[in-house]
Formats: C-alpha cells, structure tokens, sequence
C-alpha cells in the first residue's frame, strides 16, 4: 500500500474517533469535500505537521 493512502486512511480513522461517526461516513465526508484528493496531494506537508494538525485542517475546510 502507497504511504501516502496509509496517511490518508490513518486521518480518516482519527477523525471517526473524534468524532463519533463510522469509518464509510468520515471516508464519505472526506471525499465529498475533496479532503481525500487534498491529503494526498499535500502528504509531504501534512505528514511532517502530523495526524493532530492535519485533523484540524480538515475540520476547518469542512465548516
């Protein structure tokens, strides 16, 4: 598997934890707003700030 996808998939689980939703619903979420496609373009950047950084960045492009 592409360590990109696994950062990708790593984000999505986090942000089903925080927010009490199942996996396919966060995946949904994720890819309805593009964050999918943005996580992976952006991996090099959002890897190094990390899981809590980019879950925030997420949560921000969402509202």
């Amino acid at each position: 598997m592409n360590i990109n996808v696994e950062f990708l998939i790593c984000c999505i689980e986090e942000f089903k934890v925080r927010h009490n939703i199942s996996g396919r619903k966060a995946y949904d979420m994720f890819h309805l707003h593009g964050i999918d496609d943005y996580i992976l373009q952006h991996y090099d950047a959002l890897h190094t700030a990390g899981v809590e950084y980019t879950i925030q960045e997420v949560e921000q492009m969402m509202n």
